[in-house]
């Protein structure tokens, strides 16, 4: 099984412990539950943060776009014929987010971002987005593990898992919210979405529902108009 394999597997694993806050997609982490005290957030020293730069989205800028990119198809790659974070526009999703009910996490991903920049220029002389993806695996396993020399706040794990949860969110939720492009995420797990209707057969089947979604609030929405 490639390395590819292994995190897709983990990855999905991982989404359906947590199937359950995804599917409302509006839910705001628990900044107690990700390891963020707020004393400590405030009096933390941790690497500058990126500039604003260029603009790129509602929140991001260009550099660290390509990081979060980067990173959340680490944790769900994209394989031939099978969707991963950059089929979903996860990066969009969370931009978005940010922007929006993700508010309160802005300083949070700002610091995190500085803080895996400095640390890849530290171990490996170049930046994340530049590391090879046999590298960029390396940096997210010592992320997750709480290996990564430099971190403050937020600390390496809580930043790991605060992305991974923001990547799982925006390859499942309803697309209106900026992810699951094409229903890719729905279409990966055999989740059927909206349907006008469910035939006999459908509901006695024990075989994985594989008509494409009909209606979802990006659709509701985009009807509306018309």
């Amino acid at each position: 099984m490639s390395s590819h394999d292994t995190t897709r597997r983990a990855f999905l694993v991982r989404a359906a412990v947590g199937a359950g806050s995804v599917a409302g997609a509006g839910l705001l982490p628990d900044a107690s539950a990700q390891g963020i005290d707020q004393h400590q957030a405030a009096n933390a020293t941790a690497p500058e943060a990126h500039a604003a730069g260029a603009a790129h989205g509602a929140f991001f800028n260009a550099q660290d776009a390509a990081t979060v990119a980067a990173f959340s198809e680490r944790l769900m790659p994209t394989a031939p014929g099978k969707p991963g974070a950059h089929d979903a526009n996860v990066l969009n999703y969370i931009d978005l987010a940010l922007a929006g009910a993700y508010g309160e996490l802005q300083e949070f991903y700002r610091r995190g971002l500085a803080q895996l920049d400095a640390y890849c220029r530290k171990t490996y002389n170049e930046s994340f987005v530049r590391l090879d993806t046999g590298r960029q695996y390396l940096v997210s396993a010592a992320l997750e593990q709480g290996k990564a020399a430099g971190f403050a706040w937020p600390t390496a794990q809580a930043f790991f898992e605060t992305v991974r949860t923001h990547t799982i969110e925006g390859l499942f939720a309803d697309p209106v919210y900026g992810g699951n492009k094409d229903f890719a995420g729905w279409k990966l797990v055999g989740f059927p979405g909206g349907q006008a209707v469910y035939t006999p057969a459908d509901l006695q089947t024990r075989q994985a529902f594989t008509r494409a979604p009909m209606i979802g609030l990006q659709s509701q929405a985009v009807n509306a108009k018309t």
